[in-house]
């Protein structure tokens, strides 16, 4: 074989290749397999690559996809943070790519607040974690949020109490009971998230419930808890036995 018959065969593997999906063995597409076997047997790469529908000319959509998830250490938590201007800097990763990615970030989190109110009454820190995490936890910024109960400690709603920053966010027990007066709150659930991941809480973070709890004995509407979520993982004052 002369040097330009290989040439010839080395373009061809290439031209192969960048064909994508579609130029795969049956059993190895991620449709294909979803059809055949379950949702389960696939990858996360595999999932993302079906939201893509297609990869760039370099790399097929599950190779794309396993770029984009690598950006975030394979992390599904920290791929919800990517916002679209994120996305748009993969190469490969247009608007509309980019648009159904957000898309099924987005609708993810509004089942886990579908599933978290289905069970209202809040009984344990998991019942309260299920319920706020949707709100704040994959959140590239510090938000407090409060959760209004009645006397049975029946989730009614959950109030935004302050936004800050990476690392902070502005904690003012007065505005907290200011708002929980306002919404009739019998009790009460005090939230907010580590966007750095790191689920302990800080000194701020104590003095805070120690001042919300004492407040609330004062005016009858007991703090049951503090709860921090870091993405997936959460903190539990009341667990902890540090509710003051």
């Amino acid at each position: 074989m002369n040097f330009s018959n290989k040439t010839i065969m080395k373009e061809a593997d290439h031209n192969t290749a960048l064909k994508g999906i579609k130029s795969w063995a049956e059993a190895d597409r991620p449709r294909e397999k979803m059809l055949t076997k379950s949702n389960k047997a696939l990858s996360d790469a595999e999932l993302l690559a079906i939201v893509l529908g297609s990869g760039s000319n370099k790399q097929s959509a599950v190779e794309l996809s396993r770029t984009i998830l690598g950006s975030v250490s394979n992390d599904l938590v920290e791929l919800a943070k990517l916002g679209i201007p994120d996305l748009l800097k993969f190469k490969g990763i247009g608007k509309a790519k980019a648009t159904n990615i957000a898309a099924v970030m987005e609708l993810g989190r509004r089942r886990r607040l579908a599933e978290g109110l289905k069970t209202p009454q809040i009984n344990s820190s998991k019942d309260a974690f299920n319920i706020i995490q949707p709100y704040i936890g994959e959140l590239p910024h510090e938000e407090l949020w409060i959760m209004i109960l009645n006397s049975r400690k029946v989730f009614r709603r959950m109030i935004c109490v302050s936004e800050g920053s990476m690392a902070l966010t502005i904690a003012d027990p007065k505005k907290i009971f200011r708002l929980a007066l306002e919404n009739h709150a019998a009790c009460l659930v005090i939230g907010h998230n580590h966007p750095s991941g790191i689920v302990n809480p800080s000194k701020a973070d104590d003095n805070l419930t120690k001042k919300c709890t004492e407040a609330g004995k004062y005016l009858d509407m007991p703090v049951i808890d503090h709860i921090i979520v870091a993405g997936d993982k959460y903190f539990s004052f009341a667990d902890e036995g540090m509710m003051g």
